[in-house]
C-alpha cells in the first residue's frame, strides 16, 4: 500500500482521534494525536492492515517553548516508526503541556522504554504507566532538565562524592555466579 493510500486509512479509521496530519518537505506523513489518543494511533500503525509500521526506530522530544502552538502543550513527543512490508516511515507527534503526561509506549513496543527514560531525563516529559522512569544519562543527583530551552547555558553541577549505587543493583548474585 503506498503513502497516500495509507493517510486515507489513517484518515477513515481513527477519525477524531488524529488532530491532523501533514507532510514533511521529503513526504513523510506526520500524524498528530493528543496524550490520551496516543497509544490507540501508535496500535493502530502497527497493526492495521496494510500499514504494519512494527519497527520503532525512534522515539525522541523536543522543547517548543515561545512557538505559536505552545498553548496546546510545551513540548512535542515524536514517534518515527517504519514499516518493513510497506518500506515506508511516518511520524507520530504529541503535543504536551509541561506538567501533563504521556501514556508510556512500552505495550506497543519494549524498545520504548530507554528512549523514555532518556527524554524524561533530558526534558522531564513523565510517561504514565512506564515500568522504570528514572534517569538514565545523568548523574541521579542532577538538578533540572538540560534540553529545555529555559535551562541555563552554562550550569555546571559538580559532584564530588561518587554516585550511590541504586539499591536494586547491591541485591542478588554478583555478576557471573549462577
Amino acid at each position: 500500500m503506498n503513502i497516500q493510500n495509507q493517510v486515507e486509512v489513517i484518515q477513515s479509521k481513527l477519525g477524531s482521534r488524529v488532530s491532523k496530519i501533514e507532510f514533511d518537505r521529503v513526504g513523510c506523513p506526520i500524524v498528530w494525536a493528543s496524550p490520551s489518543n496516543a497509544i490507540e494511533v501508535l496500535r493502530f500503525l502497527r497493526d492495521g492492515e496494510g500499514l504494519e509500521y512494527q519497527f520503532m526506530a525512534d522515539l525522541t522530544a523536543y522543547d517548543d517553548q515561545d512557538s505559536d502552538e505552545e498553548s496546546q502543550g510545551r513540548f512535542v513527543v515524536v514517534y518515527n516508526l517504519y514499516s518493513p512490508e510497506n518500506k515506508t516511515r511516518i511520524r507520530v507527534k504529541v503535543r504536551v503541556a509541561e506538567d501533563a503526561e504521556v501514556p508510556t509506549a512500552c505495550s506497543v513496543w519494549e524498545a520504548a522504554n530507554w528512549a523514555e527514560r532518556e527524554v524524561y531525563d533530558l526534558f522531564g516529559i513523565k510517561f504514565s504507566g512506564h515500568p522504570d522512569l528514572r534517569r538514565i544519562l545523568l548523574d541521579i543527583r542532577w538538578q533540572g532538565h538540560p534540553l529545555r530551552k529555559d535551562y541555563p547555558l552554562r550550569r555546571y553541577q559538580l559532584f564530588n562524592d561518587p554516585e550511590q549505587i541504586p539499591k536494586q543493583l547491591l541485591e542478588g548474585e554478583p555478576h557471573g555466579k549462577n
